[in-house]
């Protein structure tokens, strides 16, 4: 898989926070309180992890190559591990948010992924954390910002009945991975040239089923209630 460019990175980065806001437009009070792919969260909930995450992205950006994330990745903790330790975080970070509406949270992400978008190029090929001996700078990070951004926009489309897949998959898959050498070397091995958006789906731990589960769900609530 090919390098993709500081500009194609931040293109698509910026691609993504536009995506979930618009999303995010389309969600009404009632809407807001549906499912979605990620676990046990609610569409609003998952808009308040958006903003957390948008934060956090700052605070390792402000103290790295020394953030509570470094030295999380400096352990060298297998990637099942790392992922439980970061859900953990992404909880409590989340039950520590004062309530609000989806909307709240959307606006206050959108204006910190941006300004965090807009810090990034002086700092590019800074060393943001590193792994088993593996390097990842800022701008590697960036791209699993990116990717992050893509994923959860999927995750609310979801959550709406709809599919989202962004216009570069494959310029999504290959930032994502640069950051990411704790999948190493899983997902070489899992790669094969096919589709990369169900496999960075998947890859993420997504369940490409989650919908048509939800589907059969809301046609049985219609047969219960007809």
């Amino acid at each position: 898989m090919s390098r993709v460019s500081r500009a194609g990175t931040l293109a698509a980065y910026r691609d993504g926070v536009t995506v979930i806001c618009e999303l995010a437009g389309q969600f009404t009070a009632a809407t807001w309180l549906s499912p979605t792919p990620c676990s046990e969260w609610r569409a609003v909930d998952l808009a308040g992890h958006l903003r957390c995450v948008a934060d956090n992205y700052h605070e390792y950006l402000d103290d790295a190559p020394a953030s509570r994330l470094a030295r999380l990745m400096a352990t060298g903790a297998p990637a099942d591990s790392l992922g439980r330790k970061l859900a953990r975080q992404n909880a409590a970070e989340l039950a520590a948010l004062p309530d609000a509406p989806g909307p709240e949270h959307i606006m206050a992400f959108a204006e910190s992924a941006r300004s965090y978008g807009r810090r990034l190029s002086p700092y590019w090929d800074r060393l943001h954390h590193r792994y088993r001996g593996t390097d990842v700078t800022v701008g590697a990070m960036a791209g699993v910002a990116c990717a992050e951004w893509h994923l959860h926009a999927w995750d609310l489309a979801r959550s709406q009945g709809k599919d989202y897949r962004p216009a570069q998959p494959d310029l999504v898959l290959t930032a994502w991975r640069a950051g990411m050498p704790q999948l190493w070397p899983v997902l070489d091995a899992g790669w094969d040239d096919a589709d990369p958006w169900p496999f960075l789906l998947a890859a993420s731990g997504r369940d490409l089923g989650w919908a048509l589960v939800l589907a059969r769900s809301a046609r049985r609530s219609r047969v219960l209630g007809s």
